[in-house]
């Protein structure tokens, strides 16, 4: 092949976005070297242009046309604010943008356009189309977003979508199906009361008749009072809806209604017109942030009722962000011309399916839920639930072909949803689970290396973010210098010098304690209260006494000056005889914990079985089912070294004191990961068809190294050392840790108190001497 044909497909390659027909991630392009830089611009760069200018349709083989969404709004009916222009908008474009990228793996510009004139306004989309896969039009008010939503749709041949419309209609489409279902009613017979007629209300009622619900079932009000034929100012979209009695009030339309849908403003619905909806009623309070009727209210006067809000605080909820990501993402992958009825009843009907399907435990886990199970309190999916992209997406996709708005096919379905679900990131589902589960029950942590900026920057954060509540250890004049010196806002925090007089009587009272415990284990009393001068042995003495919940420390000690007051202080949990050290690593295939990795250099084959089991207990906490491979260099008796009979002889014992366990070994690593393999030579295994999520090594070199080059080479974010078999947590941090890691270590450190401080609660932070320092309440208490 001559030298510029070879450029020139070079460049091409560079520059596609895969095979057309084929959907998948599209990787990151290397951009290192001055070759990578003249195929990325200039002079390789005019190929893919040529190629494009021969067929425009190649635009979506070589550029990000296909998964570039526009979020466009003029800032004329934001959030509740209402009318506060294009720039006062752009927050909400760009979170808007976040959540695209987050659930959907979408990528977003957000425009926001300084035009009011409805048929300006739709000119200057359309001039953007070369740009985009698709439009998400976005607080845009009513009537002129009917009027630019259609003229969009008729001249775009990519798909828009109004999501204040639409995305609240098939939302609660859904849980509507699901609540009917429940209260054993048929849509076709209910009847509806709606408050509010604006976008999304309306967008909602057209929706329900198109699953079957009848005009003359329902009643509408809007801000003049009840739809009705006498009225001159009505649309064409809303005379379907209007009925003949001109001065019916809300209390007299809700009395034997079934349903009722609020998009209007809060408090307008009383107990009273509850309590005299039907039997079962239905009450969709939608109003945010303050619902028509409050959730309390309405049970309170009603055991019967299915209620569901906007609020994440109360039980289904009706939140946009289960539609338009994974709606955009169907309809991108087959290159969908418009998001049709079709497209939007089969986003419906995949979200009311999912909703009676079996939870996840990483679903349970975020909302602090032993089983979320499908009834009154959960008719619709959470929005951190995982599986929300590999279902509607396909669902909306299949419509989408099946409806003749595709331009592309997609051949193997299950392949696609795997694809999905590469997208979305399994590590990013755990961190954003975890957190969840923090927050909803925050604990106090000390935090022993106060006088480090990485240190204090974390505390910052998980104090703002309503995880935690920081105790810091360490100089108090130090401490505000280097806080005042980086921006760090610590004023609500208690600072604890350990070495300061005004810590005489504690220190006094915790080395007694530690005295009692260590006197006839090498330790003189004149040591004890030496040592509670020590930061870890301090705040070790907090975690014991209930003065904290959780400690950790380790930044800049080395790691055995850290873990051996935890040792002495705290102790084993019962039945343990040894801790362990494990990493939980964020891969891109999905989280895969670590172990031993810090503590054990050669453990025995009970001591490796008793490891395992601290690792199972403690995946287990993370609301995963533990699948073990528990590692060495022989596969199933391939080698009788004495190294590889040990891993053999632990994993036996594993399963004679767990019988349920996944758990198999000995094997290679390699061989953990290759379910094909697994299947034609060693059938026999319980890791046929599983995904593991844990290694077991056989020793800490091991470990160790595994971990290193993991974390290096790999590229797999870290969260670790966590100490496993201690009775309260003390966890250690990495020297030289990032800030991420300190602040998934406190992630981690809090859940970790959750199970095994369960007598502190709010009620005990309330009681403590730290929270009378406090000049504000943290949030969550």
């Amino acid at each position: 092949m001559a030298k510029k044909e070879l450029r020139r497909e070079q460049a091409l390659e560079y520059h596609s976005k895969g095979r057309p027909g084929k959907i998948e991630v599209v990787p990151t392009k290397e951009a290192k070297t001055q070759r990578d830089l003249s195929l990325a611009y200039s002079p390789g760069v005019a190929e893919p242009c040529k190629e494009i200018f021969k067929n425009t349709e190649d635009v979506y083989k070589y550029t990000a046309k296909g998964n570039l969404v526009g979020v466009i709004s003029n800032g004329t009916a934001v959030l509740g604010l209402g009318d506060i222009g294009p720039e006062a908008s752009k927050p909400v474009m760009e979170g808007k943008g976040v959540l695209f990228k987050i659930f959907a793996d979408i990528d977003v510009f957000d425009i926001e356009i300084n035009e009011k004139d409805p048929e300006k306004f739709v000119q200057i989309v359309k001039a953007l189309e070369p740009t985009f896969g698709g439009i998400n039009l976005e607080d845009i008010k009513a009537p002129e977003c009917f009027y630019i939503e259609t003229k969009l749709r008729e001249a775009l041949k990519i798909p828009v979508m109004h999501d204040d419309q639409h995305g609240t209609a098939i939302i609660s489409s859904a849980a509507m199906i699901n609540a009917l279902e429940l209260q054993k009613k048929k849509i076709d017979k209910v009847r509806f009361v709606i408050n509010g007629a604006g976008a999304a209300a309306m967008a909602c009622a057209k929706l329900y008749v198109a699953l079957g619900a009848k005009y003359e079932n329902f009643i509408l009000f809007d801000k003049d009072g009840v739809l009705h034929e006498a009225r001159t100012d009505l649309g064409e979209d809303k005379k379907p809806f209007a009925i003949k009695k001109s001065d019916l009030t809300l209390a007299q339309a809700m009395k034997d209604a079934d349903v009722f849908v609020g998009l209007s403003v809060g408090n307008v619905v009383t107990p009273e017109m509850v309590k005299s909806m039907a039997k079962r009623p239905i009450v969709f309070a939608m109003a945010n942030p303050d619902p028509e009727i409050t959730y309390e209210a309405a049970i309170g006067v009603r055991d019967d009722i299915i209620m569901a809000t906007g609020r994440s605080d109360y039980p289904n909820q009706v939140n946009n962000v289960l539609g338009f990501p994974f709606i955009f993402r169907g309809a991108l992958d087959v290159r969908a011309t418009q998001i049709n009825e079709a497209m939007k009843l089969a986003a419906v009907k995949a979200l009311a399916d999912l909703a009676k399907s079996a939870v996840p435990d990483i679903v349970n886990m975020a909302y602090n839920e032993k089983t979320i199970a499908f009834g009154p309190t959960y008719i619709i999916p959470k929005p951190l639930d995982p599986r929300l992209l590999s279902t509607v997406a396909p669902a909306v996709a299949r419509a989408a072909i099946e409806s003749g708005v595709a331009q592309i096919a997609i051949a193997n379905w299950d392949a696609y949803a795997i694809e999905l679900n590469k997208r979305l990131g399994l590590d990013n589902q755990l961190i954003r689970a975890v957190g969840s589960k923090a927050r909803r029950d925050p604990r106090r942590v000390v935090f022993a290396e106060a006088d480090n900026q990485k240190i204090l920057k974390v505390a910052q954060i998980v104090y703002d973010e309503g995880i935690a509540y920081p105790i810091l250890l360490g100089n108090e004049k130090k401490i505000k210098s280097i806080a005042a010196i980086n921006n760090i806002d610590i004023e609500d925090f208690p600072i604890i010098d350990t070495n300061s007089e005004e810590q005489d009587e504690k220190r006094k009272f915790f080395a007694e304690l530690f005295f009692k415990k260590r006197q006839r284990r090498g330790i003189n009393k004149h040591e004890s209260h030496k040592l509670m001068h020590d930061r870890n042995h301090f705040g070790c003495m907090m975690v014991e006494t209930g003065e904290a919940d959780a400690m950790i420390s380790g930044l800049t000690k080395n790691y055995p000056d850290t873990i051996r007051p935890a040792i002495q202080i705290i102790g084993t949990e019962e039945g343990v005889k040894k801790i362990a050290g494990m990493y939980l690593l964020l891969t891109k295939r999905g989280p895969l914990f670590l172990a031993d990795t810090t503590v054990n250099f050669n453990p025995t084959a009970e001591e490796l079985a008793d490891i395992t089991l601290m690792v199972a207990k403690e995946v287990r906490n993370f609301n995963l089912v533990p699948k073990i491979a528990m590692l060495s260099y022989s596969n199933f008796g391939t080698s009788d070294s004495p190294e590889a009979r040990l891993v053999a002889e632990a994993r036996k014992i594993v399963k004679q004191k767990n019988p349920s366990l996944i758990v198999d070994g000995e094997m290679q690593a390699s061989l953990a990961f290759s379910n094909e393999i697994i299947r034609e030579n060693y059938p026999f295994s319980e890791l046929l068809d599983q995904q593991v999520n844990t290694l077991i090594f056989p020793n800490l070199a091991a470990g160790n190294i595994a971990y290193n080059l993991l974390k290096e080479v790999g590229g797999a974010d870290a969260i670790g050392p966590i100490l496993l078999g201690l009775k309260k947590p003390v966890h250690v941090l990495q020297l030289g840790s990032s800030v991420r890691s300190i602040y998934n270590m406190a992630l981690v450190a809090v859940i970790d108190a959750q199970i095994k401080c369960k007598n502190s609660s709010d009620d005990a932070v309330k009681k403590s001497s730290w929270w009378k320092r406090l000049k504000k309440p943290p949030k969550g208490v």
